[in-house]
């Protein structure tokens, strides 16, 4: 605190912001932690009922929240608003519009990385940066008072250090978390893309019934009316 203190305003400057930028990057951690936790957490109670459901439509009562809920609705629309279309034309659309959910949902868990990567790689710099100026300041005191006593530079220099210090504390951290936080929400955005493919697949089960029963009940007038 003291070295903090006799520092530089500018070297000051930059040790707070390091400071503030070392609290977002634990904030984020602490946020994202928790967000994905619940996320995976639905997914798989989710995931867990498309499997054991045969129907779109039973998938659609028992998973009334979440993401899962959300392409169960999507899908659901789009059988309705396209009856008696052809099957092949309403799995294109459904699967254009799970898509594109499925993208939102990782861009919105994908959100606030994107400031972790950048502490992660400016961080050092700012910080060599408040190094860099605070020499330069010990280095006109030098000129200045007409010594080169190792009690007159030394202070100045371990002062302007410590803010290469802050910035590596501030960036190491940052790199770690943002690396981790990826391979997590990568894993999350798997168990989302299975999620479409299985509300997919119920899609088709359904529309195939749809086209069985159509067939069958075509059949059964055909036959009466010989």
């Amino acid at each position: 605190m003291g070295m903090f203190l006799n520092a530089d305003s500018v070297v000051k400057a930059v040790m707070v912001i390091l400071v503030l930028a070392s609290v977002v990057t634990w904030t984020i951690l602490l946020a994202k932690v928790v967000s994905l936790a619940l996320a995976k957490r639905q997914m798989r109670s989710s995931l867990k009922v498309f499997r054991s459901v045969a129907s779109l439509s039973e998938a659609g009562e028992r998973v009334r929240s979440g993401v899962g809920a959300l392409l169960v609705v999507e899908a659901e629309d789009e059988h309705a608003l396209s009856q008696g279309l052809p099957s092949d034309g309403v799995k294109e659309r459904a699967a254009i519009a799970l898509s594109r959910i499925e993208a939102m949902v990782g861009k919105r868990m994908a959100s606030g990385t994107g400031i972790l990567a950048t502490i992660g790689s400016i961080g050092p710099f700012v910080g060599l940066f408040g190094t860099v100026w605070g020499i330069m300041g010990s280095f006109i005191g030098i000129a200045n008072s007409n010594t080169t006593s190792l009690a007159v530079v030394a202070p100045g220099i371990a002062e302007a250090l410590l803010a290469t210090g802050i910035g590596l504390v501030a960036a190491i951290p940052a790199v770690v978390i943002y690396n981790a936080l990826t391979r997590s929400i990568t894993g999350y955005r798997a168990m989302v893309g299975d999620a479409v493919a299985l509300v997919m697949r119920h899609l088709s089960r359904d529309l195939d019934r749809r086209e069985a029963g159509t067939f069958g009940r075509k059949s059964n007038l055909r036959l009466a009316a010989e």
